[in-house]
């Protein structure tokens, strides 16, 4: 075992930072063969939500953990044996690390973020900032945000103050949208058709839930009926501004549970926008 990885895990944790160990390469150990090619159904915070509950570090960044009993079990001994690194799982600290890979991009970042704590790292910095987003690679050159679904390696506590996510960092995964052919599909409504009454918040809360559930039991045509369903909201809600940062997520994270990558959910968006005029 490795304790002064296993230590720092635990101190960590006792920070609020979900932990999990790297193994040589930093990157997570492998799926147990009872969890092998997601067979249990993957964990509940997944992409594939299921309702796997084994005790190894499986699964990589959803493994994560503060448990200190779990940290220091018997199933997860082998694997701090093993380590090689500690990593955390930003979105689960409510964090985003802006990954910086080399001279050029932290130069932009200088000239184009906000000041917030910097952690350096072997090849560039990490930017850390209040808040939570979908992770993207490949952003910007040698750019990677790091948040939700994903994982971040533990390099130290960096310095400075930790700053709230500002938007020029979320609209860094807003893509240009793809040409869009038009159709004569008609859009569906969410609920109750008419003005939208988004001053009554169980309205929007009505229809965002009826949005999930739409792209949670879909069968097929996963691609189809996400873009359906976000053509719906934005036509209800689009022109309203009622629409918060977390009604959206709400919408990207049930796709992401059907399949759909993060990608695909921008574009869908941008796609559902851009046909409505938005």
């Amino acid at each position: 075992m490795n304790p002064t990885l296993l230590h720092t895990a635990l101190r960590l944790a006792m920070d609020g930072l979900p932990v999990l160990p790297l193994r040589k390469g930093k990157v997570p150990f492998g799926n147990c063969p009872a969890c092998s090619s997601n067979v249990c159904g993957g964990r509940p915070n997944m992409k594939t939500p299921g309702p796997c509950t084994c005790p190894q570090p499986c699964h990589a960044w959803a493994a994560a953990t503060t448990d200190s009993d779990v940290i220091n079990s018997p199933t997860w001994q082998w694997a701090w044996r093993d380590a090689a690194a500690v990593a955390y799982h930003p979105g689960g600290a409510g964090i985003t690390v802006v990954d910086l890979d080399n001279a050029e991009a932290i130069a932009w970042a200088r000239a184009s973020l906000p000041a917030t704590r910097t952690v350096p790292t072997p090849r560039g910095e990490h930017w850390l900032y209040q808040g939570i987003m979908q992770s993207a690679n490949a952003v910007r050159p040698g750019v990677d945000l790091k948040s939700s679904m994903q994982y971040a390696r533990w390099i130290g506590p960096g310095t400075g103050t930790l700053a709230e996510l500002p938007d020029v960092v979320r609209a860094l995964v807003v893509k240009e949208p793809r040409a869009v052919q038009p159709t004569d599909d008609t859009v569906p409504a969410l609920a109750g058709g008419g003005e939208c009454r988004h001053r009554t918040p169980t309205y929007l809360e009505r229809g965002v839930a009826m949005a999930e559930q739409r792209i949670t039991e879909a069968h097929s045509e996963i691609h189809a009926t996400v873009y359906r369903t976000f053509l719906a909201v934005l036509s209800t809600h689009g022109r309203c501004g009622c629409l918060t940062d977390a009604h959206i997520e709400r919408l990207f994270t049930a796709a992401q549970a059907k399949g759909e990558s993060p990608r695909h959910c921008t574009d869908a968006w941008s796609n559902a926008a851009t046909r409505l005029g938005l």
